[in-house]
């Protein structure tokens, strides 16, 4: 069934799945099954939404792995850490004050990049096999979890729909990122 506002809110660990009821006549990836601001701050765990979400969607975000059909305005707001993976339409001002963590938005239509706030985050692809592969494993436990058509369909298609994925990257986490597997890559070579 559906959930109200704030689920997930500091969730730390464990495992969140929201789907409709199997004898729904209506189809999930067209209607709201999660209410405003879910995922507010939330450090570890994961979640699995079928359906679409409100406004404020993992503001905060510090660790959370989560998968959703679509979401409203200001998703992503303020996070530093974790992913995010919605396989559908965004709202406006996506990722404002996004620091760390990594978003993937589905965008088959090439339309999402205005809604996007790019203050300071990048748009990118997959940098890797290895990226892609994650990205791909979260989706195939979001579509084991709740039984979306609409996600093994995606998987159905990989070579074709990993092509489609806008990798919202903040500017900053990146370079961060960068010096530290540097500093590692020095440190291997020493050992």
């Amino acid at each position: 069934g559906d959930a109200n506002d704030y689920i997930g809110k500091g969730l730390c660990g464990g495992k969140i799945i929201l789907y409709p009821p199997a004898k729904a006549t209506y189809e999930a990836n067209e209607n709201v099954i999660l209410g405003n601001v879910s995922f507010y701050g939330a450090t570890s765990g994961e979640a699995y939404i079928y359906g679409l979400a409100g406004e404020r969607f993992c503001v905060r975000n510090s660790g959370v792995k989560v998968v959703v059909a679509a979401i409203g305005d200001h998703g992503c707001e303020y996070m530093t850490g974790g992913r995010v993976v919605v396989l559908g339409e965004v709202g406006k001002n996506f990722a404002a004050g996004m620091s760390g963590g990594i978003a993937y938005i589905y965008d088959e239509h090439d339309s999402l990049k205005t809604r996007i706030n790019t203050g300071m985050v990048a748009l990118e692809s997959f940098s890797d096999d290895k990226e892609s592969s994650e990205v791909k494993g979260m989706i195939e436990n979001y579509v084991a979890y709740t039984g979306s058509k609409e996600g093994k369909a995606l998987l159905d298609n990989w070579d074709t729909t990993k092509e489609k994925f806008i990798k919202v990257m903040p500017v900053d986490y990146k370079r961060v990122l960068q010096q530290k597997a540097r500093i590692k890559d020095e440190q291997d070579v020493t050992a």
